[in-house]
Parts: structure tokens; sequence; C-alpha cells
């Protein structure tokens, strides 16, 4: 974790006057990165006695996270998987490996493990690895070596432990060397991340007393041609929201192309294949209000454009640390996204305000779907922009201006949108909620004071010909997956109750289900819609998911109908 920020004054909302006009350009044809399906993270630690509540895979399948990072910050530095202990720490019940990922594979998230460089060894963090996926078949992939490693006194700041006798960036490189060798011997197709300083954060440039270079290039020097991805934190602070909510755009380029030129001046022939990972971030100010549900998505959505393949928030569950009134709501100072009933907190599991910045990327995209080039002439409406796989393009607008509505005057290059009325989904300034509606064009949009907005478009030209439309996406994992279906209503009048048929070509079963009410027999399987979901507006679509197992074959369905009428599908 970072360092507590310093108590900022918030910004104080004013009454919106009129709307600001913005030109917002979209390069549909420009992809700058696909979404990986470890693309939206969140982090876990053992000490959390709520991580794994009943409700807790549910909320994290609800915002999309895709990958879960345990056992928790600097806590991976003292915790021991076998016995399920913390030196000197504590261990909350029912938060072992094992319950961690019953967790993570209900929530259809993959793990993402911190083995223990502090007070472990390369055998303990091996037997690790051979437990989760040679014992247990969990498929554990992304491992990282230490958490904050250069927090153990080599630069005089001493809050990470190591026991090592030598606290220098040498030292933990050959180490790491070690590592990757017991490890990898245990299962071969692992990943195993180095830890870095931030570029441009402290320590980033410092030569330790026992180096001959600074942090970053002491470790790549040394193992950067043994290892498959970068580990850096991001935790941006700021004078306040406003200068906060200026961050991602401001950094993040600039440090993804530092990592960038390390990992090709040391990686050698390997460079391409080196990823990096952004394993721990917050917005440290107004951590659970507002301000940080604007930074939230932003924060995502800009490293990914930028290339990473993995965006951690910290954290699940954290606790209160006292309170203020930030644009009339309370904040408690708590960096988790969902309430542990700590101080005053509001009941345990309620979602705070990040949350709902975090889920409402559900509403943009998806893993294989693809960022595209979208820019704004106002430097305080932000946008981001998304190519389904279907050929939809969704936009996410982050209007970061607390008094002022910007209305967008969009344009398009290599897309053509629909003339029909796009879906908006909205999340307001204090919502409890996502709200969603059809409004606007798809040239002209109004994003609120202080919102985050997300607009779906569809082609022009009917879709592809057919009354209907029909997508698939899976996350899966060995025996297990989950999948989502979004069905397009192409057609010229709405669709009032609705029934979508389709097979499975492999042994895929269906075990649980939501927003649809779904039924199978044998590999047929029939999804009708629940209560609030029942009518499809011309243009308009509905989606729903399922959870579900596989022995031998999980390939996705080639064929879907609609009311009896055969869609096109992608």
């Amino acid at each position: 974790m970072a360092l507590a920020a310093a108590a900022l004054a918030p910004i104080g909302a004013t009454p919106a006057s009129a709307a600001t006009s913005a030109g917002v350009s979209v390069d549909a044809g420009r992809a700058l990165a696909s979404i990986p399906s470890s693309a939206f993270g969140m982090n876990v630690a053992v000490y959390d006695g709520y991580m794994n509540d009943s409700p807790v895979a549910g909320l994290l399948k609800g915002a999309g996270i895709g990958a879960v990072r345990y056992p928790g910050g600097s806590y991976a530095d003292i915790y021991h998987w076998k016995t399920n202990t913390a030196d000197g720490g504590y261990v909350a019940p029912n938060t072992d490996f094992d319950s961690y990922m019953s967790t993570v594979r209900s929530a259809g998230a993959q793990p993402i493990i911190i083995a223990n460089y502090g007070s472990g060894t390369p055998q303990e963090a091996a037997d690790w690895v051979r437990y989760a996926n040679v014992t247990k078949g969990y498929g554990a992939k992304y491992w990282e070596i230490g958490n904050e490693v250069y927090g153990n006194g080599e630069y005089g700041s001493g809050w990470e432990n190591d026991t090592h006798s030598s606290k220098s960036a040498t030292t933990y490189a050959q180490n790491l060397l070690q590592y990757v060798t017991a490890m990898k011997a245990a299962d071969p197709t692992i990943k195993i991340g180095a830890v870095l300083t931030t570029p441009g954060s402290w320590p980033d440039g410092i030569t330790g007393p026992g180096d001959g270079a600074d942090w970053n290039h002491t470790v790549m020097s040394i193992a950067g041609s043994k290892i498959d991805f970068v580990v850096v934190h991001w935790y941006p602070g700021g004078d306040s929201p406003a200068d906060l909510l200026t961050k991602p755009q401001a950094q993040i380029g600039t440090i993804t192309a530092t990592l960038r030129s390390l990992i090709d001046q040391y990686a050698g022939a390997n460079a391409p294949n080196v990823g990096i990972a952004v394993t721990e971030t917050n917005s440290t100010i107004d951590k659970d209000t507002h301000p940080a549900a604007l930074f939230a998505p932003d924060d995502y959505l800009t490293w990914l454009e930028n290339g990473a393949f993995n965006i951690d928030w910290w954290n699940l569950h954290n606790g209160s640390n006292g309170t203020t009134t930030v644009n009339g709501a309370t904040d408690y100072n708590d960096e988790g996204v969902l309430s542990n009933a700590s101080g005053s907190e509001p009941a345990a599991e309620t979602p705070f305000a990040p949350y709902y910045g975090i889920q409402l990327m559900t509403r943009l995209g998806a893993p294989g779907d693809t960022l595209v080039r979208a820019s704004s002439t106002q430097p305080l409406l932000t946008v981001h922009a998304v190519k389904r796989s279907n050929g939809d393009v969704d936009l996410l607008f982050i209007n970061k201006d607390p008094s002022n509505a910007y209305t967008a005057n969009l344009s398009y290059s290599g897309f053509t949108p629909s003339s029909a009325t796009p879906t908006v989904y909205t999340y307001a300034q204090n919502a409890t909620s996502i709200t969603s509606t059809t409004t606007g064009s798809a040239t002209s949009q109004t994003i609120p004071a202080y919102s985050l907005v997300v607009v779906q478009l569809h082609p022009g030209g009917g879709g592809g010909g057919g009354a209907c439309r029909v997508s698939y996406t899976k996350n899966e994992w060995p025996g297990g997956l989950t999948a989502g279906i979004t069905v397009t209503n192409n057609g010229t009048s709405a669709v009032n109750g609705w029934t979508l048929a389709f097979a499975f070509p492999g042994d895929t079963k269906v075990t649980s289900a939501w927003n649809a009410t779904v039924t199978q027999t044998g590999a047929a399987v029939t999804a009708k819609n629940v209560s609030y979901n029942g009518t499809i507006a011309p243009g308009a679509d509905v989606s729903f998911g399922f959870q579900g197992t596989w022995t031998s074959g999980d390939a996705a369905p080639t064929s879907f109908t609609l009311n009896g009428t055969t869609c096109t599908t992608g």
C-alpha cells in the first residue's frame, strides 16, 4: 500500500450551467490495445475477514473483475501459504488459499499471486505453484516475486519485510532468478513478474549503497531476460481532486514508455513478450466518494491504452480511517470498494462510489474487444472508446468538471453509426446505482457535470442484414467458464418478450445465470427474459450471462434463434 495521502480539501459542487460544446472524435480504425481477460483486477488481503463473504463473488463478477490479487500487498512478504500464517501479522478465518480460489473461480476471475520474498524461499514458492496448478488444477498463471521490495530499507525507508542479509537490488535480482528456476520447474507455463519502482516516483533513479545503479536498471540488467512481466504500483496523489483527475493523462504514457524502454534494453529477444502489470493503484484522494469513481475507469483504461495487461485496484475491503464530507457525501477514507462496516460505515458489502465507476466499464467493453482512439476538445471531458467484437462502438465519457455539463458533438472515422437512439448508461454524482435510458443521438450527447456516461452505438446499415444479432464472449479456465451474450434488435419494431435458443457444440453445462432464465436439455439451451428486460427496442440490445462447467470442450455456439428467427452472429 502507498503511504497515506494528506487530507485535502474537496471541490465544492456548484449548480450546473448550460452545457458547453465539446468536439469529440472517434477513430474506430485506430486500435490502441485489445482488452485482455486479466485487465480489470482487484486486490484482496488475508487479514480481511470479509474477503470470502458470500456476496463477494457476485459483486466481483458484477463489476467485471477478471483478476484477483492475493494475499495482500505487504502482507505477501510475511505470509506462508502452507500454514496460512503471517509472521507477526493477523490472518482472518477462511482466507486461506483454497478459500480464496473458491471465490475467484465463482467470480469467473483468475488469480494473481504474490510469492513471499521477504521471509519465504524459492522452494516455498515452487511448492505453491505445484499445489495450485498440478495438485489442484487452478491454472494460476501470474506470479509476482515479492511486493514493494524496494521498501525494505535499501533507500532508508523500511515498510516491507525482508529478512535477507542484503537488501540491495542486486540481491533481489539474483534471488529472483532462483525463484524463476524453481517455480518454472514446477510449472513451466506460469508467468513471473519482477518488482520495479514506478518511474518518476521515489526511489526511482536513486542508487542504493549495495548497488552500482538504481533499482530498475540493476534488477533488469540481471533478470530482464528471464522474467515475463514487470510490476509497478501507482498511487498518484495530487493537490486536490481536480489535480488527481489530471494524472492518468499526465503521467501514465510517460511511465509506460520508460518501462518499455527498460524492457527493450534488457529483455533481449523476449522483450516483445514482457508485459506491464499495475498490481496496486488507487485514487488516494476522496477515496470512496465521487472523485474516486471518476478516477477509477480513467485509471484502468489509460493504462490499458498504453500497453498494461493488468491493473488491480487497492482494495476490495480496507476499513474506515475517519470521515469527511465530499460534495454532500460521507467519505470514510476507505481504500476499499466495498464497506466492511468499520467505524460509522454502512453495512458490510455496501458498494462505495469507485465500485460503480469500475462497474460502468462492463457497459463499455469486455475481454477481446479493442480500445480505439478517441479525443475531446475539452480538457475536462475525457473520452475512451471501444470497438466491440460484434462491430458496435461504445464510448465512455468522464466529465471532470463539477459545475458544467458538456454537449459532445461526435464525429467518426472507420465507423458509421446507426441512426437509432443510443442506449446510454450514467453514473451520476453520489448515486447508488447506474441508470440506463435511450437518449440523444450518435452525433450529439450531453454529459452531466461530474458524471460518468457510457454511450452504446450500433453500426448503420442494418447490422449485417439480420433482424437480430448475437455476440457471445467467454472467460474460461480448466473445467469452468463464464459467458456473456448480447442480443441486438436490428429490426424496425420492438421485441416484447424474448426467447433465445442455441446449442453447445461441446459438453458445456450451465450451472447459474443472470439477467435471464436459462434452462438446458442435453446440448440445447433456452434463455428467456426476466421481468425487467423483456423489451428490446429497435437498435437496442439486451445482455445476460451464465456460469458453467465443461470436461472435454466448451466451444462457442454457432447458431442462435430469437423467438424462432435465426440471428446473425459476431
